[in-house]
């Protein structure tokens, strides 16, 4: 699995730490949630086994900090770019 830019993608995470994937995302710049939207492609293999086992695992690294809210879904969200934030 691997994370990939998206049309509606303005924001480059961790783009300078080799130890890291970078993280292209789509960050609002309105909005109390400070929501962020990033997209994964799933190799062959893995959409087999998702296929076959309905099932996805979701790691988060807090680095011993408070957990913040996730979501994890198929669907893609609104990004409004009016909401984008620059």
């Amino acid at each position: 699995m691997k994370l990939i830019p998206f049309k509606e993608s303005n924001r480059e995470y961790a783009a300078d730490q080799p130890e890291y994937q970078t993280l292209p995302a789509w960050r609002a710049r309105v909005d109390s949630q400070g929501r962020l939207v990033c997209c994964w492609q799933l190799t062959p293999l893995e959409r087999l086994k998702v296929l076959f086992t309905g099932v996805v695992w979701h790691q988060i690294l807090t680095f011993n900090k408070p957990l913040q809210p996730q979501l994890v879904t198929a669907d893609k969200p609104e990004m409004e770019e009016s909401n984008a934030a620059r």
